[in-house]
């Protein structure tokens, strides 16, 4: 009865809590370019997203074109905070010990930040070389291709992968790739971004906000047949 042969995690606000301390430098960076935007638009505008969909956004939205010299602002300042601040989700190394099946990570950030993160954490070791970027493809999230990147480059067929996400654009780009979707709402980022009824109202698998049930989660279901 049990059809997963993988499990997808994305990275920012699922494997690290990074999320408050990315939305906190985007804003500095644009606030200084001229750009004034409150934290709760923030999160709805951006969280999940590639930072070239991003800065496609602020342009568009506010005239404000986001040329190289602000995204290596961005990516040093937040680098530096990262490397002071920045923790793992509670509870995932014990989950990823538990896992009985392989899993991958599947980002929006470009390959060095995502590895950035997880060295940081202490998970790097435990993923390296499944990481799979959105600059690997054509479309970020919600776009469904980074996930099909991912299973096709896992051997493994949509159908059979479970996708932990924690933002409204990967949730979107899961259900398009065909795949099954748990909605995580632990991250402290979690009330700021209003996750748990913004997951609810797409209809994944499952809305959860301790990483630590995830594997009881994945055995419950395949138990009731629910991933048959």
């Amino acid at each position: 009865m049990d059809s997963i042969h993988l499990v997808i995690f994305d990275c920012d606000g699922v494997l690290v809590d990074s999320e408050p301390i990315a939305i906190a430098v985007l804003l500095e960076i644009i606030r200084e370019a001229g750009v004034v935007l409150g934290e709760e638009e923030a999160y709805r505008r951006f969280l999940g997203r590639s930072m070239v969909s991003i800065s496609k956004d602020i342009e568009a939205e506010f005239g404000l074109i986001v040329t190289d010299d602000h995204l290596t602002a961005i990516r040093l300042r937040l680098y530096e905070e990262f490397r002071r601040d920045l923790r793992p989700i509670p509870g995932i190394a014990e989950t990823l010990s538990k896992l009985d099946r392989p899993y991958c990570v599947a980002s929006s950030s470009q390959p060095e930040r995502i590895r950035l993160s997880l060295d940081v954490t202490g998970l790097l070791d435990r993923f390296e070389p499944w990481i799979y970027s959105s600059t690997m493809v054509r479309k970020g999230k919600p776009a469904p291709d980074l996930f099909l990147h991912a299973a096709r480059s896992m051997g493994v067929q949509p159908a059979s992968c479970l996708v932990v996400e924690d933002s409204v654009a990967g949730i979107q780009a899961a259900q398009r790739a065909g795949m099954h979707v748990f909605a995580f709402t632990g991250g402290s980022h979690a009330v700021a971004g209003d996750l748990v009824r913004k997951a609810a109202e797409l209809k994944p698998d499952r809305v959860f906000d301790d990483m630590r049930a995830l594997p009881g989660l994945i055995e419950g279901m395949a138990k009731a047949g629910n991933m048959a």
